[in-house]
């Protein structure tokens, strides 16, 4: 069986080395971008499985980054977790709307984290 990528996006060094980490120690295969940008260009080589998604970065927001995925048939699978420390209502509401399939609010628990991966991955 084919391992599985998932591409984490996020500005944040720490937030990073974490998720990086919980990805490879439960065996997919991580990719890494820093901003929106870097991003979409992953994605388009690598057609990530799943993306762990910040919304706040430098350049193109996550939300912007959802919907531009979200319209090309070349990621109907993949799934979209936000991972934001946008926690109103409204910022999870927009988030959906992007075509999140789930959205977690920093600090967020790398067990919940990883058992929602499971979850949207069908994986036992």
């Amino acid at each position: 069986m084919q391992t599985k990528k998932i591409l984490i996006v996020d500005d944040e060094p720490n937030i990073i080395l974490s998720l990086d980490y919980l990805v490879r120690k439960n065996g997919f295969e991580p990719f890494i971008a820093r901003n929106g940008t870097e991003a979409l260009a992953i994605a388009r080589s690598e057609v990530p499985d799943l993306i762990l998604l910040d919304i706040m970065m430098p350049d193109i927001d996550g939300y912007q980054v959802c919907k531009s995925l979200k319209m090309d048939a070349l990621f109907a699978h993949t799934k979209i977790v936000f991972l934001s420390a946008k926690s109103k209502r409204e910022d999870i509401e927009l988030g959906m709307e992007a075509g999140a399939d789930s959205y977690f609010t920093k600090p967020f628990s790398t067990k919940q984290i990883m058992q929602e991966i499971l979850k949207l991955l069908v994986i036992k």
